[in-house]
């Protein structure tokens, strides 16, 4: 039973590295000595033990749907203006639109409407008017699409950085679930997810004011905002369609402008062409910049823009100006959202978690030991080392990867030990049974290793598949549970196997002779 160099050698490596970087985990203040560039991260602490933030987040579906509907209305009456088909008026609902006409022109209608929107609706004619209904696959996949983007939004928003460990779960049709382990301050979390954040920027209805609007031929191309804060607001007529919209924007930071604080933008390369276009063309004419219909200022162009990007002052502080930056660059929500529930996990409660798991893990841990030295003497000490190594490893590679640790990820490590020893106790057993076969004492520990590798691996393989389909259909703790699970398994065969195998290879060839599987070995 021989074991190369390099073999040990990586086998120790892997140990102590592991050591090394759970310590944080286990000691606040351990390696506070070594720098911060090669110090390691703790291990991320869930909700549950860490306390934070719970929301309940309801995403508006239905006003979705209905602005849904009302852009595809009003790319149907421009086409009914183009082709100069009549029509008295239209409404939307959240399922499609009405269109009431002195007479239906049924096919021409339809003609341009299956043009415009596709051919995914139904019609039904109602003396003079026509109701148009999205098809029911089209509304699950808006819904669908809808909450994906939710999701994703939110994320950027509460966790730009990737770094909070939030945990985001749907919630049945028109439901987010929002978990941010370690915040004290929902309020910040509601006032970041209560703005849509929708930008815009539209040229400004030149010598149309509120008093003539009425008799401008244009006015159903346009639309009144109101601009300034409470104390000096008044309205301004503006363009309804935008020039520039928020999703054209590549970046968002905070600048100053003459001390004061403002927000620089940066548009893609479609966003650049048309603004260079547009400025161009629109010279010593004003842009109106929007945000959630309210205007925020109103720039006049003085010459060419260029370069693709621009500034949105607004008598921000830097504060505002910061949180304007983010929500640009996460983008804007595509539905409002309403807190239906908040709660809040206090760290004491984390507190009493981590320790009932704590102490769950060292009860469990003490009496598998115990039970190993009892039936299985030296060997039963080596697996209890190995033991020890794998609580290491576990944790070492929880925080590297990033995996959040909860009261299921707990559970996860207790019963991936407790498997770890079952390896050592099926290694063992076969040992006894090679040496009741007749084999010399080495012979039956290299065939008791490789007979039980066989076993051990379809075990921990059927397990791994498991973990996984729990990590694909389950959420939140069950995602958790799976992760600590797979993580277990992958490093008690490690040290259920090499380390053992390697610990009782040197501790052979020192000792000569000693007991393992309460049996004597000589050489």
């Amino acid at each position: 039973m021989r074991f190369s160099k390099f073999k040990a050698v990586t086998i120790l490596l892997i140990c102590g590295t592991s050591i090394y970087l759970s310590l944080p985990s286990f000691f606040n203040n351990a390696l506070l000595f070594v720098p911060s560039y090669l110090r390691a991260a703790p291990v991320n602490l869930g909700l549950d033990l860490k306390g934070g933030a719970s929301i309940l987040l309801e995403v508006e579906v239905e006003e979705y749907l209905r602005n849904y509907s009302q852009q595809n209305l009003d790319q149907v009456l421009s086409g009914f203006r183009a082709n100069g088909i009549p029509y008295i008026k239209a409404k939307t609902n959240i399922e499609g639109f009405d269109i009431e006409a002195t007479s239906l022109a049924n096919q021409k209608m339809l003609s341009v409407i299956r043009k415009l929107i596709g051919n995914r609706f139904e019609y039904i004619e109602d003396d003079n008017t026509l109701r148009i209904r999205f098809d029911s696959s089209v509304i699950e996949e808006i819904k669908k699409s809808l909450m994906q983007q939710s999701i994703e939004i939110i994320r950027r928003r509460i966790d730009e950085s990737g770094t909070k460990e939030i945990d985001l779960q749907r919630q049945s049709d028109n439901y987010i679930l929002l978990q941010v382990p370690g915040s004290d301050n929902p309020g910040e979390i509601k006032r970041l997810l209560g703005k849509t954040a929708k930008l815009s920027l539209h040229i400004v209805a030149d010598g149309v004011t509120i008093d003539n609007l009425a008799k401008s031929p244009i006015r159903s191309n346009l639309k009144v905002l109101e601009i300034g804060d409470n104390n000096q607001k008044h309205k301004v007529v503006l363009y309804y369609r935008p020039i520039i919209t928020g999703d054209m924007l590549v970046d968002a930071q905070v600048s100053f402008n003459q001390d004061i604080p403002v927000v620089s933008f940066k548009l893609n390369n479609v966003g650049a062409k048309i603004f260079g276009d547009v400025s161009s063309k629109n010279i010593g004419k004003a842009i109106a910049i929007v945000l959630d219909d309210k205007v925020l200022s109103i720039p006049v162009i003085r010459e060419p823009i260029l370069g693709g990007s621009g500034i949105i002052s607004g008598n921000f502080s830097v504060a505002s100006a910061n949180e304007l930056a983010l929500l640009l660059r996460a983008g804007a929500l595509p539905a409002p959202l309403k807190v239906v529930e908040e709660r809040a996990i206090g760290p004491s409660l984390g507190i009493d978690s981590i320790r009932a798991g704590t102490n769950a893990m060292i009860i469990g841990i003490s009496l598998v030991a115990l039970f190993m030295i009892v039936f299985y003497g030296f060997f039963g000490l080596v697996a209890n080392f190995a033991l020890i190594i794998n609580t290491f490893m576990i944790i070492a590679c929880m925080a590297v990867i990033g995996a959040t640790l909860t009261l299921p990820g707990i559970a996860g490590i207790v019963l991936t030990l407790g498997m770890a020893v079952d390896a050592n106790v099926l290694i063992c057993e076969r040992i006894r049974e090679e040496l009741r076969n007749g084999k010399s004492n080495l012979a039956a520990i290299e065939s008791g290793y490789k007979i039980a590798f066989s076993t051990i691996l379809d075990a921990n393989i059927t397990t791994i598949i498991a973990a996984i389909i729990l990590y694909i259909m389950g959420s939140g703790s069950i995602k958790s549970f799976a992760v600590s699970l797979t993580v277990g398994i992958t490093c008690s065969m490690f040290t259920a196997i090499s380390l053992t195998k390697i610990i009782i290879a040197f501790w052979h060839r020192i000792t000569k002779t000693k007991r393992v599987c309460t049996q004597n070995i000589s050489t």
